[in-house]
């Protein structure tokens, strides 16, 4: 049986909509999420936003696995963001940039995908919980997304990487 959506609970969830928007929005115009960027620096706080307003939510009245994913989305976000900056990293820097940033969008699907699918459509859900075959098979395709979509993403920042080292070898000027 699906809970009725508290005020703070649809505004959570117009919040979450936010980082969901800016994530694609990045993906399709710079082919990964750069906290650098306008985009990226809108995701950053659309899900910061959705985080911090998810610990006002908890059906069970206490910390909840929805919570820690949040939490975890943001490490993995401060990871993501301050990787350029770490010159231990060298090259692989970026690298671990695009695969943190991609994680915590992730993450931010997952609590959203099990929310949607217990409470759409409006009394006759598509599932009962996180455990529904439903819900089982959705998180599954949304990780195999992020897998692809990750692999896209680092083989695509290798090929600019490897076409900007072979400018900079025959002294052209990008």
């Amino acid at each position: 049986m699906a809970h009725p959506i508290s005020a703070l609970g649809a505004f959570h969830t117009v919040l979450s909509l936010i980082p969901v928007a800016a994530g694609v929005i990045a993906f399709v115009r710079h082919g990964r999420i750069d906290p650098a960027t306008g985009i990226g620096k809108v995701y950053w706080g659309g899900m910061l936003a959705s985080i911090l307003t998810s610990f006002g939510l908890s059906s069970t009245g206490h910390f909840n696995a929805g919570h820690a994913l949040g939490l975890m989305a943001l490490f993995v976000m401060l990871v993501g963001t301050f990787a350029p900056r770490i010159t231990i990293l060298g090259r692989a820097a970026p690298y671990l940039q695009t695969l943190a940033m991609s994680f915590s969008f992730m993450l931010l699907l997952v609590p959203g995908t099990n929310e949607t699918l217990t409470r759409l459509p409006v009394g006759h859900p598509l599932a009962s919980g996180i455990d529904s075959p439903i819900v089982k098979s959705a998180l599954a395709g949304l990780f195999i997304l992020f897998l692809l979509g990750t692999a896209y993403q680092l083989f695509r920042l290798a090929g600019q990487r490897r076409s900007q080292g072979a400018l900079g070898r025959t002294g052209a000027r990008a």
